[in-house]
């Protein structure tokens, strides 16, 4: 019985294919754009990856200049000043092209570019009262899912701490995921953006807002990842399993606009402010250790999970097939050569009281969890992961 409202949000237009970079400028010429302001980083430029935009933008006789200076983990400064130069240009569209960090600036430079301000005074949820600049967003990793969703997370220098703007004013109006753009992702990239859009699928299903829109993206999500993750790690031209991944990243971006993050986002986060760990690596670091908690939250949903990974569940009951999971999960993150231990990455017993406190300071993640968790729960998982 549908007891809830169920909500599915995502961008006005999503393309997916080989190649498909190359319709930006078309894309962009229906929204009358003359002059456009390509957010970027260094990465990307390095990487030569924005060259099928250029043409396509030059193709339709639209103007563009790049901002080219978002840092991982952006700090609300590059918003504001992308913002300032989509101004001082007189840019009448966006155009993100990258990982999770220039999608999320992008979006934001879309929005101070035409409301003013600057991002933070929109930080919390709708708080942004309207539209800003039309914007085309994509990626160029296969992990964060930022093309499809309504979110854009932005470091607060001054407090050290992650502000969030959710708003589906921050929606794209077109994503374009081309699996191309992503064949330059070096190893250890495509693994903490696999394992994060895994994480994605996970939370969205798992949690206590799970929608039936939530369920079967995310588990589809999952079914890729588990069958293409290696085999983009270990072959970066391996189109076919790359293809894969963005389509599985996308589809977990689509389903965490529906079933929303949970504990593992609320935890991790401390690990990517005070250890500057990326965001995916700070994610998978805590995976097999908060599933192994949850697991009896939501027995059934965890054995559905163990058996899209591809484990045999028949015969299991549901707590034994999701024991398997966490097994599977922590031999996932060894194929891919990401530690799960803490103090691979200098991480001390001392450390586990900050980590705590961190932790708590996105304690409201932990309500659409699927398990109660308190301070000392917190500790737990902090102290088992050491």
């Amino acid at each position: 019985m549908i007891t809830k409202a169920n909500l599915f949000l995502s961008p006005n237009k999503v393309i997916y294919g080989n190649g498909t970079a190359e319709l930006a400028g078309k894309e962009a010429a229906q929204f009358g754009a003359k002059k456009a302001l390509v957010v970027t980083d260094k990465g990307v430029m390095k990487a030569d990856l924005l060259a099928s935009v250029q043409d396509s933008l030059k193709a339709q006789k639209i103007n563009f200049k790049i901002f080219d200076q978002v840092e991982a983990e952006p700090p609300a400064r590059n918003v504001d000043d992308g913002a300032k130069m989509a101004v001082a240009y007189g840019a009448d569209i966006i155009i993100g092209v990258g990982g999770g960090s220039s999608l999320d600036t992008a979006k934001g430079v879309a929005i101070i570019a035409k409301l003013g301000g600057k991002i933070l005074d929109f930080a919390g949820f709708d708080m942004v009262p309207q539209r800003g600049l039309p914007k085309i967003l994509l990626p160029t990793t296969a992990g964060t899912g930022s093309e499809v969703t309504r979110v854009g997370v932005f470091k607060d220098e001054a407090a050290n701490v992650k502000q969030a703007v959710y708003s589906n004013f921050a929606l794209a109006d077109v994503a374009i995921v081309d699996p191309l753009l992503t064949l330059s992702m070096p190893p250890k990239v495509t693994a903490d953006t696999g394992i994060d859009a895994l994480i994605h699928a996970i939370e969205s299903c798992t949690s206590v807002n799970a929608t039936p829109f939530s369920e079967i993206m995310g588990l589809e999500a999952i079914r890729l990842i588990a069958e293409n993750l290696p085999a983009a790690y270990a072959k970066a031209s391996n189109i076919t399993a790359r293809a894969n991944m963005s389509l599985a990243a996308t589809l977990a971006g689509l389903a965490l606009n529906s079933g929303g993050a949970a504990a593992i986002h609320g935890l991790s986060n401390i690990l990517g402010i005070k250890y500057h760990m990326s965001h995916g690596r700070a994610n998978a670091v805590l995976m097999p250790y908060v599933i192994d908690y949850n697991k009896i939250g939501d027995l059934n949903k965890y054995a559905a999970i163990a058996q899209a990974v591809g484990i045999d569940t028949e015969g299991l009951t549901p707590y034994e097939a999701a024991e398997e999971l966490v097994d599977y999960l922590f031999n996932l993150l060894e194929i891919v050569n990401i530690p799960v231990r803490l103090s691979d990455y200098g991480i001390t017993q001392a450390d586990i009281p900050s980590l705590v406190e961190g932790g708590m300071k996105l304690a409201r993640l932990f309500v659409p969890n699927p398990r109660d968790m308190t301070v000392e729960d917190v500790k737990n998982i902090f102290t088992s992961a050491l």
